[in-house]
């Protein structure tokens, strides 16, 4: 199995599948990866989708910290070393952070950073809004519970943002995220993805930005005209019922990007 060593003696796991332009999926720190099943199989008909485990996450050692500034360049040395050239990242949640840090701080290495699910500006973005990321007390009710019952936050995180999940295949996704990321990977993690701010960086991608609107979640509901403010430059698309919800959608953005004509993308954007 193919691991990265990092100059602290971390080890990240990572896979690849496909041939075709470099895709790297930098997913939400506790998603297993199945939840994108549907996206990553479409974009390995045309793509060389890269894959890889955090640290502390899944195959990857138990090695802090676990920072955004960390977690960047872990994602950076994944690039480096599976990949030959600039990549385009499919990020979603705290991974659309990660991905806008390494583009801001290594342009050799990105040429489209598109966001499926999540935004880097994250809370700016919805200030003044209904969202529940826009709440300070929600989230810092959040952030204590997920250092006191790990679980518990899984579940309301996980619940509240996919509606159209029944509870047994609620309690299924928990149980898998916290198999996935243990509490000690999750906890920091997720405090870093609320602190960061990544308007500056975003900002300076330009039109390297792609960003897909997902305005079913009620942690972050359709934010499109003021990210557009934000990001001038950047894409910006909204897209009914959520990209995740809809590999097809995502797909097609993502190969209008590569110039990946594939039948199968073709065929079921559609429909």
């Amino acid at each position: 199995m193919p691991f990265i060593s990092r100059p602290d003696g971390a080890q990240l796991y990572w896979e690849e599948r496909g041939e075709g332009p470099d895709v790297v999926v930098a997913n939400q720190f506790f998603s297993p990866v199945s939840v994108f099943a549907g996206l990553m199989d479409l974009l390995a008909e045309g793509h060389r989708l890269i894959s890889y485990d955090p640290r502390g996450i899944g195959r990857s050692s138990e090695h802090g910290p676990y920072d955004m500034s960390t977690d960047a360049e872990d994602l950076a040395a994944v690039i480096e070393e599976a990949c030959e050239g600039p990549v385009l990242i499919a990020a979603t949640g705290d991974g659309t952070n990660r991905a806008v840090h390494v583009g801001s701080r290594r342009p050799d290495l990105v040429h489209a950073i598109v966001c499926i699910s999540g935004n880097p500006v994250g809370r700016i973005a919805g200030e003044g809004g209904d969202g529940l990321a826009a709440s300070d007390s929600v989230i810092e009710a959040l952030l204590s519970m997920m250092e006191t019952d790990y679980r518990s936050t899984l579940h309301t995180m996980i619940s509240t943002a996919n509606p159209n999940l029944d509870p047994d295949a609620v309690r299924e996704r928990v149980t898998s995220s916290a198999e996935r990321c243990p509490r000690e990977a999750a906890a920091p993690r997720l405090r870093a993805w609320v602190e960061d701010e990544a308007l500056a960086e975003a900002r300076g991608l330009g039109d390297k930005l792609w960003i897909l609107d997902d305005g079913a979640n009620p942690w972050f509901p359709a934010q499109t005209t003021r990210t557009a403010e934000l990001l001038p430059e950047a894409h910006i698309h909204p897209v009914e019922n959520g990209a995740i919800s809809r590999p097809d959608i995502a797909a097609s953005y993502i190969g209008s990007i590569t110039g990946v004509d594939d039948p199968l993308i073709s065929r079921t954007a559609e429909r």
